[in-house]
């Protein structure tokens, strides 16, 4: 069979033309439907988007523009500012405070190395920690080593609102530092261990407390001249003593340091601000140690033997005025505040004011002689009683008529013999109690000592116009005025120095940081009575403790000469306003002919035992004065005492 034809292949033909538009515009009805409007399909015109597009871009674009012109050209400080706080951190670099040391350069008061714990609260948020107590547990860890309340170191953890610092505890030992460092090294090991776990975050609880160099004050000698040094308080400023006194040349000048931060950190590599700090001056005392040592240790026993309320004493160089010592009993250490009793916390021996007694007896026996209306061998009748103003007078003890010399008076301490004897400074009793008040005045009763200590007392003497009937008799014996121990010292130095007074003085002179030496002013000096008058008191006080019949016998001291004035008073109660117990006291120089050293010593409300001055303060001048001149190398002068007559026989 022939093979089939293959299949004819359609050929297109060819396109036929688009149908033109009619004239006018009209579109060309579709085929198909006869009378209907064919529908046609375009784009629209994209300019108008496109410039709506390009409007917005540039009002976007000029928002920019105008707040970074706002930024850089307008606000640009302000915000540089912003920027610049934002940055850096700023800190105090606290000054070293000077020494206090005594007149050998032994230290009285250092400082020494130590840290202010301080801590970044943000990093205690749970954000940062990881957990939502992390302050609490900071603050069970730290408290014990801090010695903190954990509410008060949870309290300033969590202030995250406020700058990212605050400090947990000021001052602390490089021990306590250690401590804090071994917890947190272990508390970062414990993180990294539970983080490899997947139990953690890796961050350490204690991660945020940090630390800064600061300085601790100690006094190496414990209570030692507490009285004296006083103490700083918790931001290392003088709040007592002469820490507060000296304050400004102690401290010195602090610096400040201005770094760059990251989060709460340093960083290393930026440029940073400082301004040095420069150290305080040190402080050179008249105090010797040993000899303030010597004074509080005899104080100290006394008082606790005596059952009594406080004592004092004071060493002083007669010829300098240069103050040795000043002891209280009892006392306090400054290295723990915490422990200390506040009425043991001042310088007793310049704050307390009380009524010396007979030991001021010698400031009206000196008046006398220095007016020419006795001497010490004038003859002075003492009776039993002696009535005066509106009271009857009477001596410590009762006795049948003496017949006593004014040195005689003196050595057995009379009452009623010393008022007779003042007596004699006027025509009238007004005229000599103005006579006595100028002596009294000059030998700085009613002033200050002239040391500027805070807190001291002027004593209390008023005008002569002004004594009341008794008080004009009881003054010339040391009742009826008041003082404070720094001014009865200074009285027996003013006698032992041939009646020039000498201000008391404490500082010896400043070192500053370059190391130079500054000596202290040289005090002022008064003629207060002649030399004459004073060799001849001199040697009246010499019977107090020579003579046998004299009040001071248990205050002598083998090999050397000494001059002495025991003090029994009424002694008025702070508490009460009015009398109750007493005041013993006793005040004296050494060698009495060539003197050097004035010791004075009283004790206030003897309960234990005797309260008379020679018996439980005679003792303390004794060892005290001993151990000064054995400490000095002041020998005995070997010369033999003058033995003034005590008594006379009536009818001499």
């Amino acid at each position: 069979m022939p093979p089939s034809p293959p299949p004819r292949r359609r050929v297109p033909g060819p396109a036929r033309p688009a149908p033109r538009r009619p004239a006018g515009g009209s579109r060309p009805r579709p085929a198909g439907r006869p009378g209907a409007r064919p529908r046609t399909i375009r784009l629209g015109s994209p300019r108008p988007r496109l410039r709506l597009v390009s409007l917005g871009l540039t009002l976007v674009m000029l928002a920019f523009v105008g707040r970074l012109l706002q930024v850089q050209a307008v606000d640009a400080e302000a915000y540089a500012a912003k920027a610049e706080k934002n940055r850096y951190l700023t800190h105090k670099l606290s000054a070293e405070r000077g020494e206090i040391t005594d007149r050998a350069g032994v230290a009285l008061a250092t400082s020494v190395d130590a840290y202010d714990i301080t801590a970044d609260p943000k990093l205690f948020t749970p954000e940062e920690s990881g957990v939502a107590d992390a302050p609490e547990q900071a603050a069970a860890l730290l408290a014990p080593i801090l010695g903190k309340q954990p509410a008060e170191l949870v309290r300033k953890l969590r202030t995250p609102e406020s700058p990212r610092y605050t400090v947990l505890a000021r001052r602390q030992t490089p021990q306590v530092w250690n401590q804090i460092k071994d917890l947190k090294s272990v508390f970062a090991e414990k993180a990294r261990v539970e983080q490899a776990a997947g139990r953690g975050s890796g961050i350490s609880v204690l991660g945020g407390v940090l630390s800064e160099r600061s300085s601790k004050r100690v006094y190496p000698n414990g209570t030692l001249a507490a009285g004296i040094l006083g103490y700083v308080n918790a931001d290392g400023r003088g709040a007592g003593g002469l820490e507060s006194m000296l304050d400004e040349e102690l401290a010195g000048k602090d610096g400040k340091v201005t770094y760059a931060q990251s989060g709460g950190r340093r960083v290393p590599t930026a440029s940073s601000r400082e301004t040095p700090a420069v150290p305080g001056s040190d402080i050179e005392l008249t105090i010797d140690r040993d000899i303030q040592w010597a004074a509080q240790e005899a104080i100290s026993r006394q008082v606790t033997e005596s059952a009594a309320d406080r004592g004092y004493v004071v060493v002083q160089n007669t010829r300098t005025g240069e103050v040795l010592a000043m002891a209280n009993a009892p006392g306090f250490d400054p290295n723990d505040l915490s422990q200390a009793d506040s009425a043991a916390m001042g310088n007793a021996a310049l704050q307390d004011v009380y009524e010396p007694g007979s030991t001021a007896k010698v400031m009206s026996i000196a008046a006398v002689l220095e007016e020419g209306a006795a001497t010490p061998g004038t003859h002075v009748v003492v009776p039993n009683r002696l009535h005066r103003g509106d009271r009857l007078f009477k001596d410590d003890i009762d006795h049948p008529t003496w017949y006593l010399t004014l040195n005689g008076v003196l050595a057995k301490s009379s009452n009623i013999g010393t008022i007779l004897a003042t007596g004699q400074l006027g025509d009238t009793q007004p005229k000599a109690n103005q006579v006595l008040h100028s002596y009294l005045r000059k030998f700085g009763i009613g002033s200050p000592t002239g040391l500027g200590y805070p807190g001291e007392t002027p004593g209390l003497l008023a005008r002569p116009g002004e004594w009341s009937t008794s008080q004009q008799f009881t003054v010339p014996f040391g009742q009826g005025l008041s003082i404070n121990a720094m001014q009865a010292a200074s009285v027996y130095s003013t006698i032992a120095n041939g009646g020039v007074r000498i201000t008391p003085t404490l500082v010896r002179g400043t070192k500053g940081p370059d190391g130079r030496f500054i000596a202290a002013p040289a005090p002022g000096k008064r003629r207060v009575v002649s030399e004459k008058t004073a060799k001849a008191v001199a040697a009246m006080l010499e019977s107090v403790v020579d003579d046998r019949e004299g009040t001071g016998t248990k205050a002598a001291i083998p090999g050397y000469r000494v001059a002495g004035k025991t003090g029994t008073a009424n002694r008025v109660d702070p508490q009460l306003g009015r009398y109750k117990g007493y005041t013993a006291s006793f005040a004296g120089f050494a060698p009495a002919d060539d003197p050097q050293l004035t010791v004075y010593c009283a004790i206030q409300n003897p309960t234990k035992g005797s309260y008379f001055g020679g018996q439980i303060c005679g003792p303390v001048y004794k060892k005290v004065m001993e151990f000064a001149l054995k400490t000095l190398s002041v020998p005995p002068t070997g010369e033999k005492p003058p033995r003034l007559p005590v008594t006379f026989k009536p009818g001499e």
